[in-house]
């Protein structure tokens, strides 16, 4: 029986596919992986997780330059388990959490300390709060803000891709995710400029770019506000 771990793993373009004897979360750091595992068939990014029950053959591909914190499981926690759909939307703070073990496993081998953190995130997940399965017309517009967190991302373009008014769309997508969409846009951008300033040595000015702000000024400030140090400072 295989003991729970994590680690950090990367992928190739060219598809392939197996299966193992144990369960399986994929958790992105930085880029997306195609998956198909049961009647699930899509991408799975930053912010995502999806679970692979052991013996399930699943077929995936990525980018090389994409990171994913990788649970092996003996068991699932049972929210999991019986969930209807592989892939789901993780809360806030878990997925903050999942970013923090990725820095942790790149900057350092300690088993007792991966023990841990493998205790905690299995805690953090078996506590979902938010809906496993979340309104197709807001699964549509988390997947078209995924594939690119640079764009102007505003109320009005969002509801008008959910095909829902302004007022109806900050109210489902609300009770789906648990924050506005705002909220989830910021914290998709935050997560995204971390991971770049962690792992690649692009000036601080292109990554604010790429994460939607023109501004250097204004990337700063709201990293700063967000994670309580500049990004130079974080780098």
């Amino acid at each position: 029986m295989i003991n729970d771990r994590l680690s950090i793993r990367s992928y190739i373009s060219q598809s392939r596919q197996h299966k193992h004897d144990y369960h399986q979360i994929v958790l992105p750091l930085q880029g997306v992986i195609e998956m198909q595992v049961g009647e699930f068939d899509g991408k799975v990014s930053v912010g995502d997780a999806i679970v692979i029950h052991a013996g399930s053959h699943h077929a995936f591909s990525a980018e090389e330059a994409a990171r994913f914190l990788v649970v092996d499981l003996s068991q699932l926690p049972p929210n999991l388990y019986h969930a209807q759909t592989k892939k789901f939307l993780l809360a806030p703070a878990t997925l903050a959490y999942v970013q923090f073990a990725g820095l942790q496993l790149m900057s350092q081998t300690n088993t007792d300390l991966e023990l841990a953190m493998c205790s905690m995130l299995l805690q953090l997940l078996s506590q979902q709060r938010q809906p496993l399965r979340i309104d197709p017309r807001i699964a549509k517009v988390v997947s078209e803000i995924q594939q690119d967190i640079s764009q102007n991302w505003s109320v009005e373009r969002l509801a008008k891709l959910s095909f829902l008014s302004p007022t109806q769309f900050k109210s489902v997508f609300k009770s789906n995710l648990g924050q506005t969409s705002q909220q989830f846009v910021l914290q998709l951008r935050m997560e995204k400029a971390k991971a770049l300033l962690t792992h690649t040595d692009l000036p601080i000015q292109l990554i604010g770019e790429k994460v939607g702000f023109s501004n250097p000024s204004a990337f700063t400030r709201r990293f700063t506000q967000f994670f309580g140090q500049s990004p130079k400072s974080y780098r």
